[in-house]
């Protein structure tokens, strides 16, 4: 058996005469591998949206399309996926043709099984040899991303295309996405893996604070700094930096920031001697960073230096595949953590779950499974379960929650929805913040803006 493979290499054949795919897939089967077989195109670019393959065979004339079309799919669907073409025409205009789409190799028929797993074997020897070069130069990936839908494969395969280039990365997503968790994933899935990996969130510290987190100071640099400190940029040396939310950085520090982004150095506050860096730098934001350099509130030259590889990060109700994956993730966490047996959550409870919206995304429903484990402890969890826990928002038509009428005008309107969700969540900025998409400084000047009673909201 080849050495390369494991129980899960997996071989998509793809062939409109049934005898040549049965023939093709015992063959396949009897050199180790899991087989998936399809009769067209078609069939083919189904079978590629519902799983991964590390390898497709793919005839090129078929009743039902073409090779190149499998082809086509294979590049746009998961494009680090080999694919060898065979065909009994076989021509140079077409060989070249495949090639330049990127084909694997092109055989020409008829093809012995014996030249065929030749051609197997390089195709996983490469994926084996590139897997141990990866993991000699940057350890193994730590970072563990749970879902298998097809937005959030896309999402994973751009994020590891990024790790391989120094480039910067702006990952724009909504909030509770797992934004900082992709950003781990790129480190961690580069050759910066050993070094370190240091986080900076923009919207939680006060802007009096914010350069000096950033760019350290040296001792009495300003009223107050009594020793030197050590900045974010410095600490992250040789590693990553995640400038979270960094939408809401004040305007008047971007200059500095575009600055050392583009000559990668810096000073600290208080000192006039330049620090160079060797670093890549990862940002992210829940806001459109586009919209807000139309609206005068961030820098365009900023932005598109941040923006150098962008990443979006679908909300949860865009990927509902995987809430089960997830919900059976987070019961198994949170069980272990309170030292229970991991529950079984049944297709009724799992269905309320998919059909839910989510606004507050992969973050709410985590919330949401801590609470049903907590508050039930037994070892099923049922749709009654669901029901009794979760709470509808009022901003989503309670009959308790008011309602917009002709007549209001947007701060009006915009009000109304603030108190709604600070109601659902009794009265925690930080989860109202994370329902609705913004962050949580935006939130305490909202409720400063509407004249809404401060204590109130923890």
């Amino acid at each position: 058996m080849n050495h390369f493979l494991n129980k899960q290499s997996r071989v998509l054949v793809v062939d409109d005469e049934p005898g040549v795919r049965t023939a093709l897939e015992a063959n396949f089967l009897r050199q180790g591998w899991r087989v998936e077989t399809a009769g067209g195109a078609q069939e083919a670019s189904l079978a590629m949206n519902r799983m991964r393959f590390d390898l497709v065979v793919s005839d090129v004339r078929m009743n039902d399309g073409d090779g190149f079309e499998v082809l086509h799919s294979a590049r746009k669907i998961a494009p680090s996926t080999p694919v060898i073409l065979l065909t009994a025409f076989g021509s140079v205009p077409e060989a070249v043709q495949s090639m330049r789409g990127g084909a694997f190799d092109y055989l020409t028929k008829p093809v012995s099984f014996e030249q065929l797993q030749t051609v197997a074997h390089k195709v996983m020897q490469r994926a084996g040899q590139s897997n141990t070069d990866a993991a000699a130069e940057s350890g193994a990936i730590k970072t563990r991303i749970v879902g298998r839908s097809m937005q959030l494969l896309k999402a994973l395969e751009r994020g590891r295309a990024a790790a391989g280039t120094d480039a910067d990365v702006l990952i724009e997503a909504e909030s509770g996405t797992g934004k900082e968790l992709f950003a781990r994933y790129i480190h961690d899935a580069s050759s910066r893996s050993r070094k370190p990996f240091v986080a900076v969130n923009c919207a939680a510290l006060p802007e009096s604070l914010l350069e000096s987190e950033l760019f350290g100071h040296a001792k009495g640099a300003f009223t107050g700094a009594a020793a030197a400190k050590t900045g974010r940029f410095e600490l992250a040396n040789g590693g990553t930096l995640l400038l979270d939310e960094i939408g809401e950085m004040p305007l008047n520090l971007q200059p500095k920031l575009l600055r050392v982004l583009q000559e990668r150095e810096f000073e600290r506050l208080g000192e006039t001697r330049h620090i160079r860096l060797d670093i890549r730098v990862i940002a992210t934001t829940n806001a459109p960073l586009a919209t807000m350099v139309d609206d005068g509130r961030f820098r365009s030259d900023l932005f598109y230096r941040l923006n150098v590889i962008p990443l979006s990060i679908p909300p949860l109700r865009e990927r509902r595949d995987d809430i089960s994956a997830l919900a059976e993730y987070f019961a198994a966490k949170f069980a272990a953590e309170m030292s229970l047996g991991t529950p079984v959550l049944t297709p009724g409870f799992i269905e309320q779950l998919q059909a839910n919206r989510w606004p507050g995304n992969v973050r709410e429903l985590a919330n949401f499974m801590r609470r049903v484990l907590s508050l039930h402890q037994g070892g099923v969890i049922d749709a009654e379960h669901f029901h009794e826990e979760f709470q509808v928002s009022p901003a989503a038509g309670s009959k308790s929650a008011p309602t917009a009428a002709p007549g209001m005008t947007i701060s009006m309107l915009e009000r109304m929805h603030l108190e709604n969700t600070l109601a659902l969540t009794k009265g925690n900025r930080t989860h109202a913040a994370e329902i609705l998409g913004i962050s949580l400084r935006t939130m305490r000047n909202k409720i400063r803006e509407y004249g809404l009673p401060p204590r109130r909201y923890a």
